[in-house]
């Protein structure tokens, strides 16, 4: 996975193509889907949501750049496997979910690999966690209308986001970065991921459907 599909396509960090290599991305997906875990693909992983393809998760994590003192904030746990590849590269990951369900599962999978520098938060990632901040990097695993405020306000100096931004169905890849001008930002790539749903984000149009598993 990490050689033919990663590495091959331009992702060159390599504190982040090991953490790939170590991480066994086939605990983080449903059993009956395991055969598929490391294709470079999305899979459903219940509630609508998905674990993104794995050049996905190597490139925004190369964009975060990070350098192991970092306090990073992951919005959209899901199946916590990116939130441990950012464990094994910064110092304290804090992951926030609104599925309860999948933030259960993720802790489990997390702290059975040994895992012991991140935090599990449920709720409305579309707001951050302001008492946690300031974050030397923050990494958005859905889709926003717009870049929330809340989450650039909690960027610490020089800090970086990276986030897709667009419509309900495609987006383009964007990181920010706080300066002491203000911010700077630039689009990397076109993607899609699901809807980031909450206050400073998309409003969920089919709430009972969303609570339930897939």
């Amino acid at each position: 996975m990490v050689s033919e599909q990663i590495a091959r396509r331009g992702i060159v960090d390599e504190p982040v193509l090991q953490a790939m290599s170590e991480v066994p991305r086939h605990l983080f997906i449903p059993p009956e889907l395991r055969q598929a875990a490391y294709q470079d693909r999305p899979l459903p992983i219940g509630y609508r949501q998905t674990i993104s393809q794995p050049y996905i998760v190597g490139l925004m994590t190369q964009m975060l750049h990070l350098n192991g003192s970092e306090s990073v904030l992951e919005i959209g746990t899901g199946s916590g496997y990116q939130a441990a590849i950012l464990a094994q590269l910064a110092a304290k990951v804090h992951t926030i979910e609104r599925y309860a369900a999948l933030s259960a599962a993720a802790r489990q999978v997390i702290q059975g690999l040994g895992i012991r520098n991140v935090s599990f938060h449920v709720g409305d990632g579309s707001l951050g966690l302001a008492e946690y901040a300031p974050f030397e990097a923050i990494l958005v695993t859905a889709g926003a209308p717009s870049v929330p405020k809340m989450l650039l306000d909690q960027l610490s100096e020089r800090g970086r986001l990276v986030i897709p931004v667009g419509k309900w169905t495609g987006q383009s890849l964007e990181r920010w970065r706080r300066t002491p001008a203000g911010f700077e930002h630039e689009a990397v790539a076109p993607v899609a991921f699901v809807p980031l749903v909450g206050k400073a984000g998309w409003e969920s149009v089919d709430d009972e459907n969303e609570n339930a598993p897939d």
